[in-house]
């Protein structure tokens, strides 16, 4: 009896363990989605800014490459000079100069043989201007400075004003009697191609061995079509002023336009045939004192010493010049003294040697100089007793 009402409250138990082990093992829930991490903002580091050394050299580079693309090569590469000078370690200055100084050299040697041909054929204007090219690229150029002196001869020129209408052609058939000498003209002036002349433009006609200058009063119609008739009367001819030197005239052009060892060539081949020519005198002091400044600002020490040299011989007391002089001297005795010790570290005794005695030719009294003289000249010594056993 007992039994029997036991049995369904058993199952009823069992039944109910298995609901409730059923729900213990049911599958949790999913863990919540974790929100995407926020990105880390890297602040970029500001350049450097660039030092009060590096923004100067930068200025000059900048006028480096300027000069450069306006041809003028030789500012441009006294520019590129003067940045590396304030900063020796300029990445850009350094291969650009290189690069520079090739074409320039190029550029000396392709004028310099135009011009050496050029007086092979007798023809001195171009001669002349291609060997002032080579002036203006490299104004210590030995060669073409000497030419220029003792070679190329004197071209007249006479001072054209150019009326309206008037062109090249109707000009070189006024002066030569022949048009096809336009392009002469059109040379001596650098004229632009296909040029358009303006009245009142005063144009240089230049002389053309072998070819000589017609009448300068012959106008223009009248070689058109021919002289006027004898019953009408002739007009007043209008005369052309001929340039008073026109050397001088080209040097103090290129002394206006900063070309100081041009304008020092064409002065002193003017003063060459006048000599006490005062204007020409006041030009030359002049010139040497801005070319030597220039070469002393630049570190060019040698030639600015030469230069401001030969303006005391001239006129000793030309504005600051003796002072300058002054301030050149020991500069210029630490230079060729450190070049000499250069020299002898590399076992050039001779070329050491003559550096010193150029410093004990600006000062006598170097100690340093004559010591190192005396030991060069015992090691040379040395090895040649040397060589002799």
């Amino acid at each position: 009896m007992r039994s029997a009402w036991l049995l369904p409250l058993l199952a009823l138990h069992v039944s109910l363990g298995a609901c409730a082990t059923a729900v213990e093992r049911r599958e949790p829930p999913p863990p919540p989605v974790a929100a995407p991490p926020r990105p880390v903002v890297v602040t970029p580091t500001p350049p450097a800014e660039p030092s009060p050394r590096e923004k100067l050299a930068a200025r000059h580079r900048q006028m480096a490459e300027a000069f450069e693309r306006d041809g003028n090569l030789r500012r441009a590469l006294d520019e590129w000079k003067v940045a590396l000078t304030i900063n020796p370690d300029d990445p850009v200055a350094l291969p650009a100069r290189k690069t520079l100084e090739g074409r320039i050299e190029g550029a000396v040697a392709e004028r310099a043989r135009q011009g050496r041909e050029a007086l092979g054929r007798g023809a001195h204007l171009e001669a002349r201007r291609q060997l002032l090219a080579v002036l203006a690229l490299d104004p210590a150029n030995a060669t073409a400075f000497e030419l220029l002196r003792s070679e190329v001869k004197d071209v007249r020129f006479v001072a054209h004003t150019v009326r309206a209408g008037e062109t090249l052609a109707t000009i070189a058939q006024r002066y030569y009697g022949d048009r096809s000498r336009s392009e002469v003209i059109w040379e001596t002036n650098q004229l632009p191609p296909n040029p358009k002349l303006v009245a009142g433009t005063t144009l240089k006609v230049p002389e053309i061995p072998g070819v000589p200058f017609l009448s300068p009063q012959t106008s223009p119609r009248e070689l058109r079509e021919g002289p006027p008739p004898i019953d009408q009367p002739a007009p007043t001819p209008r005369e052309e002023t001929p340039e008073a030197n026109p050397l001088f005239a080209e040097a103090k052009d290129s002394y206006e336009k900063g070309e100081y060892t041009v304008a020092l060539v064409d002065v002193e081949r003017f003063l060459a045939s006048n000599p006490r020519n005062s204007e020409g005198l006041e030009l030359k002091k002049e010139v040497l004192y801005r070319l030597g400044k220039i070469q002393l600002d630049l570190k060019q020490y040698d030639q600015s010493w030469e230069t401001l040299s030969q303006l005391a011989r001239l006129a000793p007391n030309y504005e600051d010049s003796a002072t300058l002089l002054r301030q050149l001297r020991p500069r210029l005795v630490q230079q060729h003294y450190n070049e000499g010790l250069r020299l002898y570290r590399n076992e050039k005794l001779e070329e050491a040697i003559a550096e010193w005695q150029v410093v004990l030719g600006l000062d006598p009294q170097h100690a340093n100089a004559k010591r190192n003289i005396d030991q060069a000249e015992r090691v040379l010594k040395g090895h040649e007793q040397r060589k002799k056993k």
